[in-house]
């Protein structure tokens, strides 16, 4: 992480460079949140991704308005490109969910998700909603704001803009605009109704702007008889930043979708367009709407308690304000409102500590262990600016129980290593919505307690259970893993629970061009101690897989070994599952431990299954060395490698006539031109390649951000253009063109089994005299396009302008994608 964030970040004291290090309330965010206790009103904003979120408006009602703010994101962006890394879909959707949780911890929200999985870009809100199953994840949204008690919705998107953005835009907004009424219905998921409640908002809003009218100009004329105009740019004296910085940082952490921004200071108007509920008069969204301890039954002395509080609210001596939060906490118990009891118990807590001073943390011997192990805590309890006794710490879902009477004097650190056993029974860490293989649409989530949670609730915790001015309080704490680096000092991580032995298949997809054999590694590694067993494969159909079976035994946590595994194709075309699993002599284990490791958010775990997919090719190939200069992360590289293609990747500077000569094809990477600017520089060579003789295979670039108006040596226009209908109808224009023909016969049934999408951003303007379109492609309702593949003749070679997603296809083992790209390799050999 770049070290400009960190004074801003210090400042905020809600967010950590390290994963799970402990944040510490300085005595003005102390009373910032003093504030917060004050309020009572609630604001839900709503949209489809990771990224869509308006982190201005989030941060505002949350630090200037101290609202109970969150952010719900039908969606975990699974279906987005990746731009710090190779990871997509599942994986994808790991990070971006953890890159909300850094923004949200910046900028003071709460996350919630619902179950719809992000299948990639929708034209049309029924398509969506079909592909999600509407009446499920409207189920969902209700049970957010039935849990959540909003007052105030927000949409980022226009619930009446049908086709004019992406459908899951427009099905965010209109899924929020139902439930907005479905949530005080106690007839609609009448079971969580009986158990939640019902809940009905105020006022839905719709957070418009310009961009919805197409222009500045247009939006200054538009009638604003219903509309708020908010100042998010308002500055923050307390802590020395305004909160469009505070925004700026949070947005940031939307590093995979290179959402990096620069904060602009001064004023920041903000606009939501009234669609539910009564207009305010004052420009104030909680108009009408009681926020004050009168809010609820008996609340009206907490109120006058906490305005006591913060009128004497000492900044030099923080506990002073110690003994007024204990009331508040024993006048808070005795609510009959369980919602607000429960919201405001638990900040009066954290306030108390803040105020103590209070440093209570569990810290573990390893990241990883498993069920069963025993591993050593080191605790530690330090209260700073009070006398507190500590009672109990225990460990929960565990036997774990220590008694105390140890009083914790002012500043002293009370420090303690204890032995703990992992119960057998303690699940692995895993996403809870991957724990089953999920439909197109939805992901699958067998415990519906975890259904809107942005992530799986830790099962072990520990809990400091302490006296502090005659109130015995009970803190719960992370078990974590830290250690001491060299140059960034002490790094936290989060503790895991995995298996005892993972299994990792070299490689996901063994593509086979021909039928030579071919070597898989399968590696096997310990995450306990003294484990022995043997791995067992399964053998598919017509295919040939040698090994050698021996007993292994692994004496230490952590220790690999590699098994090579020979795997010889049949001599017709075949797809088959090749399944691995360890056996020891009380459990199987067919799982490999991923582990997600970027600095901007927490180390990550998930479980995958110990498979390969075996993928025997009808494939011919001409031409064998490919330069490729890399885009946007993709894995086209290594996909074509694995068809028996000599891939040498180029950076800029490697960009030499010279060099280029020695290559049969030059393969441009997705996105390249939006992200590489010295290409720009590039061109001429590139297109002098051709002119000699070269193939040059450019593929999808966005029409937005492109850092070079020639991308072709004739005319070529690039538009939104695409086909998001993976199973749509394709159409050959040139059904003698070599691309089609060879050295492989292109079909419709190479066009089989295609995933998430034909292809995005099609060229739709081109030199009709030199491009030759090669197929056309069609959505339901829509016109055909003919810009996915153009190729034409320059100099001696052949240009080709692909927005086909083959970097999707490649990842999936798609036959048909393999079979196209190596005909345009092949074109003119």
């Amino acid at each position: 992480m770049k070290k400009h964030y960190l004074v801003l970040l210090v400042l905020l004291g809600s967010y950590n460079l390290f994963a799970q290090q402990p944040s510490q309330l300085n005595s003005s965010q102390i009373y910032q949140q003093l504030e917060k206790l004050d309020f009572l009103g609630s604001v839900l904003y709503v949209a489809a991704h990771p990224d869509d979120e308006n982190t201005k408006l989030i941060s505002y009602f949350s630090n200037q308005i101290h609202a109970n703010t969150a952010y719900l994101s039908l969606t975990r962006g699974d279906g987005g490109q990746n731009l710090i890394g190779s990871e997509l879909r599942e994986k994808l959707g790991l990070i971006r969910t953890q890159e909300l949780l850094a923004a949200r911890k910046i900028d003071g929200g709460q996350q919630f998700f619902s179950r719809a999985n992000d299948f990639g870009y929708s034209k049309t809100p029924q398509e969506t909603l079909e592909i999600w199953n509407k009446e499920e994840v409207l189920k969902d949204v209700v049970k957010t704001i039935r849990k959540f008690q909003p007052d105030v919705i927000i949409n980022r998107f226009d619930h009446r803009t049908e086709g004019n953005t992406h459908g899951h835009h427009t099905s965010s907004a209109r899924l929020s605009l139902e439930a907005f009424d479905k949530a005080a219905d106690d007839n609609f998921a009448s079971a969580e109704a009986k158990t939640l409640g019902t809940w009905q908002p105020q006022r839905l809003f719709f957070n418009t702007s310009w961009w919805f009218y197409g222009s500045q100009e247009k939006f200054e004329e538009a009638d604003k008889s219903k509309m708020l105009a908010i100042d998010a740019g308002v500055y923050n004296p307390l802590i020395g930043i305004s909160n469009s910085e505070i925004a700026s940082h949070s947005r940031s952490q939307h590093k995979s979708q290179g959402f990096g921004n620069t904060p602009v200071r001064g004023e920041q108007l903000e606009y939501i367009e009234l669609i539910k509920g009564e207009i305010p008069t004052n420009n104030d969204v909680f108009e009408g709407i009681n926020t004050t301890w009168s809010r609820v039954k008996g609340g009206e002395k907490i109120g006058k308690l906490v305005d006591k509080i913060k009128e004497e609210y000492d900044f030099t001596a923080p506990s002073k304000s110690l003994r007024d939060l204990v009331k508040v906490y024993q006048l808070i118990e005795k609510l009959d409102n369980d919602h607000w009891r429960t919201i405001k118990l638990e900040e009066t807590k954290n306030l108390i500590a803040a105020c103590a001073g209070l440093y209570l943390e569990a810290v573990t011997q390893s990241a990883l262990t498993t069920p069963g192990e025993t591993i050593s805590l080191q605790i530690e309890a330090t209260q700073r600016e009070a006398i507190g006794v500590l009672k109990e710490i225990s460990i929960s879902n565990s036997n774990f129980k220590k008694k105390f009477t140890t009083t914790l004097n002012s500043n002293q650190r009370i420090s303690l290593t204890e032995e703990f056993t992992i119960p057998t029974t303690t699940p692995y860490t895993n996403p809870y919505w991957l724990e089953k293989p999920s439909e197109l649409g939805m992901y699958e989530v067998s415990n519906k307690v975890y259904i809107g949670l942005p992530e799986t609730p830790s099962t072990l915790k520990a809990n400091f259970v302490l006296e502090i001015e005659g109130l015995i309080l009970n803190f719960e704490k992370e078990l974590v893993y830290k250690y001491n680096d060299p140059v960034e000092g002490e790094v936290y991580e989060p503790f895991q629970i995995v298996p005892a032995i993972s299994v990792k298949m070299g490689k996901p997809i063994l593509i086979f061009g021909n039928e030579n054999s071919k070597v898989l590694p399968i590696t096997i590694k310990a995450f306990s101690n003294n484990i022995s067993g043997q791995l067992k494969l399964n053998v598919p159909k017509k295919w040939k897989i040698d090994y050698t079976q021996e007993d292994m035994r692994f004496s230490k946590k952590g220790e690999e070994k590699l098994i090579y595994v020979t795997v010889t194709p049949p001599h017709e075309g075949s797809e088959a599952q090749l399944e691995a699993r360890f056996i020891t002599s009380e459990k199987e284990y067919d799982q490999h431990v991923v582990e997600i490791d970027y600095e901007h958010i927490p180390k990550q775990i998930l479980l995958e299954a110990a498979t390969a997919k075996l993928i025997a090719l009808d494939i011919k190939k001409k031409g064998d060395k490919i330069a490729y200069i890399e885009g946007a992360g993709d894995v086209v590289p290594e996909s074509l490698r694995e068809i028996g293609y000599q891939v040498n990747v180029l950076q800029p500077e490697q960009i030499t006539l010279k060099k280029l000569n020695e290559f049969d094809a030059v393969v441009i990477g997705i996105r390249a031109y939006n992200t590489v600017n010295d290409l720009a520089f590039k061109q001429s060579i590139l297109f002098e390649y051709v002119n000699q003789g070269g193939n040059m295979i450019v593929q999808y670039n966005t029409n937005r951000g492109l850092i070079t108006e020639n991308l072709a040596p004739y005319a070529l226009h690039v538009s939104r253009d695409r086909v998001t209908d993976e199973f749509s109808e394709v159409k050959f224009l040139a059904k003698k063109h070599p691309i089609l023909n060879s050295p492989n016969q292109i079909t419709s049934s190479d066009f089989e089994n295609w995933v998430q999408e034909r292809g995005l951003y099609f060229p739709n303007e081109w030199d009709k005299e030199h491009f030759t379109p090669i197929l056309s492609l069609k959505e339901k309702g829509e016109s055909w396009m003919d810009g996915s593949l153009l190729v034409a003749s320059y100099g001696k070679g052949n240009y080709i302008y692909t927005g086909l997603s083959f970097f999707r296809e490649f990842p999936a083992g798609v036959s048909g994608s393999y079979r196209l790209f190596a005909n345009l390799i092949s074109l003119g050999k």
